[in-house]
């Protein structure tokens, strides 16, 4: 058994019963993440705060996430996939409770730290079990499903968190996480199987032994790594560039530290790192991760500028902002009927690069919109632009674990989740300096300054998306291919 590519058969019950469960306990962390984004105005005013302090509640949340992802892997070896991700659901949950429990800016910013670690937890979780789930047999309607709450939470957060600011509470946006996290409990205790290792010993680990032991010093190296480029891109924008001490540090240890954890990971005969960086060199893996990393900078840039579009420009409140960006919605599901066709037809690259072109070509519109321009016009662009980037994941997805063999799942998502954490890091910083560098000379300028970063960014993403392999699934007589395990590195 491993991780391949397969024909578009239906999935079996037992596969649709535990991607549900997946997909509904994922949905409620991705929604959370983008609902707040909009509420930092509504949070400064009700916390009486400041605009600085109240954006650590996003980029805590973003860091938090960064130190979790590295630990998965060796949790869900450690105690079984089933219960670490009943636990992540628990601990997002707690936390999201003690947020809306908040009396002041700083315990609302502990709380989504906390909350951040449980939703570091469940990404990488989610695209593991499913992997597991469908016995390493990845086909492009899998990835379709498992990368739903990733695509659309981007999308649907704007307009849920509109309508709860409009007529609610801000402490809603994160009670209302509890039904959604309580039903993704029970789907889980339903349908996903019990993975729990023998006593003692994780699943092919023998008991005692070094790799039943977390690499602390790769962690030690990795988790502040990522905190360091994180911390360092998101401090890009606040401090007018990178040639400032609230970028340089951060940024230039964060790059140090993970020189040191690469160096460590890639030495032959060492312990097996805490994320495999080995297995980059399948060209798989190491281009579904590149082009990962170029779609989560390609997606969140958008992400990034549209609501800001609507409610600056064009003067919308949060709530018609969100409303105004549901064509985009729209356009990301409908792309989830169709791209695993696509795949199947003309192979994982052909689509990635179309998906790409098709995002880039219904960003520039906006480089051109000002006050006045027509909101149907723009709503048809953002549905253009909704199939592209709802589009864009699946392939990359589809062939990550083509060469992967079924112990190294784990490790390989953790990769691909990595890139593209830091990738929609980047993607957000450089938009946000083009945005801030362009303010002096007015709104419309910088909004059309940095959408055409948003849609060269997108545009530049076809590079590496070359290297994909085609991804074409298998053919009825030999649905399996199985890679020579002499082409897994570290071995």
């Amino acid at each position: 058994m491993t991780g391949t590519t397969t024909a578009e058969v239906k999935l079996p019950p037992q596969v649709r019963g535990a991607l549900l469960a997946l997909v509904v306990g994922g949905i409620a962390a991705i929604l959370d993440s983008t609902m707040v984004t909009l509420a930092i105005r509504t949070l400064v005013v009700r916390l009486h705060s400041t605009t600085g302090t109240i954006q650590w509640v996003t980029t805590g949340y973003l860091l938090a996430m960064a130190v979790a992802i590295p630990v998965t892997g060796w949790a869900e070896r450690r105690w079984g996939g089933k219960r670490v991700w009943a636990g992540a659901l628990v601990l997002f949950v707690l936390a999201s409770v003690l947020c809306a429990l908040s009396w002041n800016a700083g315990s609302l910013i502990g709380f989504r730290m906390l909350q951040g670690f449980g939703a570091g937890l469940i990404f990488p979780l989610m695209q593991t079990l499913a992997v597991r789930a469908a016995g390493g047999r990845v086909s492009s309607r899998l990835m379709a499903a498992v990368s739903l709450p990733i695509a659309l939470g981007p999308i649907l957060g704007p307009v849920i968190g509109g309508l709860v600011l409009n007529w609610l509470s801000w402490r809603w946006l994160f009670l209302i996480n509890v039904p959604l996290i309580a039903v993704g409990l029970l789907l889980a205790r339903r349908f996903l199987p019990d993975d729990r290792p023998a006593p003692g010993a994780a699943p092919g680990v023998a008991p005692g032994s070094a790799s039943d032991r977390p690499d602390w010093i790769g962690l030690i190296l990795l988790a502040p790594a990522l905190t360091g480029v994180l911390l360092g891109l998101s401090q890009l924008s606040e401090n007018g560039g990178a040639d400032h001490a609230g970028v340089l540090v951060p940024l230039s240890a964060g790059a140090v530290l993970l020189a040191a954890f690469v160096v460590r990971a890639v030495r032959p005969g060492g312990r097996r790192p805490v994320v495999d960086v080995r297995l980059l060199g399948l060209r798989s893996l190491g281009s579904a991760a590149a082009v990962l990393f170029t779609a989560g900078a390609a997606i969140y840039a958008g992400m990034f500028l549209l609501p800001l579009y609507y409610q600056q420009m064009r003067g919308d409140n949060v709530l018609d902002a969100g409303l105004l960006l549901i064509p985009q919605g729209v356009g990301a599901l409908a792309a989830r009927f169709a791209v695993g066709r696509l795949v199947d037809r003309f192979g994982a690259q052909l689509v990635t690069i179309g998906s790409f072109v098709l995002t880039a070509v219904a960003t520039v519109p906006f480089a051109y919109a000002g006050a006045d321009t027509s909101p149907w016009w723009l709503a048809a662009v953002l549905f253009v632009r909704g199939l592209g980037i709802g589009a864009v994941l699946i392939p990359p997805m589809s062939v990550a674990y083509q060469d992967t063999r079924p112990a190294d799942i784990p490790h390989a998502t953790m990769n691909t989740r990595i890139a593209q954490q830091v990738g929609a890091s980047f993607g957000t910083a450089i938009v946000a300096v083009a945005f801030q560098s362009l303010a002096g000379r007015g709104a419309i300028a910088a909004f059309h300054g940095a959408f055409w970063w948003a849609a060269g960014l997108t545009a530049v993403a076809v590079v590496p998306a070359l290297a994909l392999p085609s991804g074409r699934a298998a053919s009825p007589d030999h649905e399996e291919q199985r890679p020579n395990p002499a082409r897994t590195p570290g071995r």
